[in-house]
């Protein structure tokens, strides 16, 4: 019966593997059956690298903020020129045809004429509201800003704690697997004396057997925490 548990087990891991695959795949753009190569096996790192948080704020989640204010502010810029008196100089070029059985000195003589023009802005209430809404758009996006850093901060030193508690785990069940490993050779000579009944061997594997799963489970937690710390702080 516990071996029927273990292989379903197994089938069901299989089943979600396809199914994540398939999900990967869907991301990339590829055939959904599109075969995968993993591991066969990952290791714990006897030791755990140091990670920076100074390189968060480069993040391009937080970046485009940054960017998103620069354009408010060129927007301000904007706005400030169009309400200030604009005055412009130009020609004005007409073409004229000479006309036929006159005559004067300048029959069909192209036009030239200078032209000034001066613009003077009435209703300035307009310019200060706009002025009012692009300072509350700064302010919201550096609200915005400080709001998500603080998130991502926040991811960032869970994954960090949570990869130094599976290395503690791991570290622990191996210790307990060691210890496991011993007392099932000496429950092997008292078996082979008689002195114990093989029930208690199989205790002792199936406890064997739960902390090696742990151990699996121990790096798979290494590991994912390991990808957000690179997303996110490197």
């Amino acid at each position: 019966i516990r071996q029927n548990d273990l292989e379903q087990l197994i089938e069901v891991l299989e089943q979600q593997f396809l199914s994540e695959q398939t999900q990967v795949n869907t991301l990339l753009n590829r055939e959904k059956n599109f075969k995968i190569e993993v591991l066969d096996s990952l290791v714990m790192p006897k030791y755990l690298d140091v990670v920076s948080t100074d390189n968060l704020s480069l993040h391009p989640e937080l970046l485009k903020y940054d960017k998103l204010y620069k354009s408010v502010e060129q927007s301000e810029i904007l706005n400030q020129k169009e309400q200030k008196p604009m005055i412009g100089f130009g020609l004005d070029y007409v073409a004229v045809s000479e006309r036929p059985n006159m005559s004067f000195s300048d029959n069909g003589k192209d036009i030239v004429m200078p032209m000034v023009s001066l613009s003077i802005p009435i209703f300035n209430k307009k310019y200060s509201s706009k002025s009012k809404q692009n300072q509350l758009k700064q302010e919201e996006l550096l609200f915005d800003k400080q709001a998500r850093q603080n998130k991502l901060m926040g991811m960032l030193d869970a994954a960090i704690n949570e990869r130094v508690a599976s290395k503690i785990s791991f570290d622990t069940y191996t210790r307990n697997l060691e210890k496991a490993d011993n007392a099932e050779q000496i429950l092997l000579k008292s078996y082979e004396s008689g002195t114990i009944n093989f029930n208690d061997v199989l205790d002792i594997q199936e406890l064997q057997l739960k902390f090696q799963m742990k151990q699996v489970e121990s790096i798979k937690i290494y590991y994912l925490q390991t990808t957000i710390i690179n997303y996110l702080g490197k």
